[in-house]
């Protein structure tokens, strides 16, 4: 857990860790096949709006290895070091 020194640090970090949650719900949610009227739809449909902006820069960096969307992982590193090492100093 990392501790911020303010409290808009904190909330920010909290932010930070909210993401990489939303993250993980975006890997979650691509093991399943897409539906329309899936009742996942609403939630995958705000997850990927929340994801997006941040892992299209990456796959467009990052080649897919095989089958497998490595940008995601790397999304997920330069989240968590920008939360450990930038906004805990806050």
């Amino acid at each position: 857990m990392i501790l911020a020194t303010s409290q808009v640090g904190r909330l920010l970090v909290d932010l930070g860790n909210l993401y990489v949650f939303v993250l993980l719900a975006r890997a979650v949610l691509s093991w399943f096949p897409y539906s329309g009227d899936s009742p996942l739809n609403g939630v995958r449909r705000v997850v990927f709006t929340l994801t997006e902006p941040v892992l299209a820069p990456f796959r467009r960096l990052i080649p897919p290895v095989g089958m497998f969307d490595v940008s995601f992982l790397v999304a997920i590193i330069v989240v968590e070091v920008i939360v450990s090492q930038v906004l805990a100093r806050l």
